[in-house]
């Protein structure tokens, strides 16, 4: 695919991820009225604009960081500049819990780490069809959990503006973002949200992920079909700098020249080969973690994604700290 103008990457793509699934309607919260979900949906435009109507400079730090990505996906010999090996990446849990439940034990914390192992180093079980057999790509990054932070709240649930992630507004402070991965894991989100990340350049005091705890890991509360850990996955694909497979438009851009180009998100487990509308109806990549499929469907990465993934720990990518 190629890459669009940094003015449209600035104005419509780059984003802060968040994913909807089927939900009944919630009770009304803090006076919002949750609108009943019944399929996987994103609010990203809306929190992006808020964040860059709020940081002016977050726009000319969102353009740094893509600029050298796409050198990077030019001349992927730059990334020799990492260290040998795989980057290994803390992770420290906040969980805001209001019942017994929302306070997932420490076994399904540590079964979201398993998987994100599993599935950024491509050891997860599932080997896709035809024609992607050869494209499932090892990003060659692992993640070690540091610690777990727990606090009891009263709220029943929660929106995408962060609140959770400040103790100002009742949520837990991030651990030294510039250099661990912060995943704050929340017992509700309204409107039938699951999960959210923030991209590279964002605001340093709220970087990183949020889930619901039904949707995190894949023992203890995790529910199907979001419990395999794959929201996980999918959102911290985000936070590494990758974009919805369809590029969050009708046969739109997500600067990875090895997916198909999709006309629109794919929802539960699409029935493989799933032809796109978009030209040269090509065979779309339902089962890449950037998609909406059902967790038990999602479950590749590619090596165009892994480029992307891996830039960010270059000098000027966003994540230079912790490939230090």
């Amino acid at each position: 695919m190629k890459y669009l103008s940094i003015i449209l990457v600035l104005g419509g793509t780059l984003l802060f991820a968040s994913c909807d699934k089927s939900a009944k309607p919630e009770p009304r919260v803090d006076g919002i009225e949750p609108v009943a979900i019944t399929q996987r949906n994103c609010g990203s435009m809306t929190v992006l604009n808020d964040q860059l109507r709020n940081d002016p400079n977050m726009a000319s730090r969102m353009s740094a960081i893509e600029s050298l990505t796409r050198k990077v996906s030019a001349n992927p010999a730059m990334l020799r500049l990492l260290p040998n090996g795989s980057i290994e990446i803390p992770v420290v849990v906040n969980v805001l819990y209001r019942t017994a439940t929302e306070n997932i034990s420490l076994a399904q914390i540590q079964s979201q780490i398993d998987v994100l192992n599993e599935d950024f180093n491509a050891t997860n079980p599932e080997i896709p069809p035809s024609p992607f057999t050869s494209l499932k790509a090892n990003v060659g990054i692992s993640f070690s959990l540091k610690a777990v932070v727990r606090k009891s709240t009263t709220k029943t649930s929660w929106g995408t503006n962060n609140q959770m992630k400040s103790t100002t507004t009742g949520g837990i402070n991030a651990t030294t973002p510039d250099s661990v991965l912060n995943i704050w894991v929340v017992g509700a989100m309204t409107g039938g949200v699951i999960g959210y990340a923030q991209f590279p350049g964002g605001a340093s005091a709220t970087d990183g992920v949020v889930i619901a705890q039904n949707c995190f890991g894949r023992v203890g509360t995790a529910a199907a079909p979001f419990g395999k850990g794959r929201t996980a996955t999918h959102e911290v694909g985000h936070w590494l700098n990758l974009r919805h497979i369809w590029g969050d438009a009708t046969c739109g851009n997500d600067f990875c020249g090895d997916t198909p180009t999709h006309n629109a998100a794919n929802f539960g487990c699409p029935t493989h080969p799933h032809l796109s509308t978009c030209a040269g109806t090509p065979i779309e990549m339902t089962m890449n973690y950037m998609d909406y499929s059902d967790d038990a469907c999602l479950y590749m990465f590619t090596p165009d994604q892994r480029t992307r993934m891996l830039a960010t720990f270059l000098t000027g990518g966003g994540r230079t700290l912790f490939a230090l």
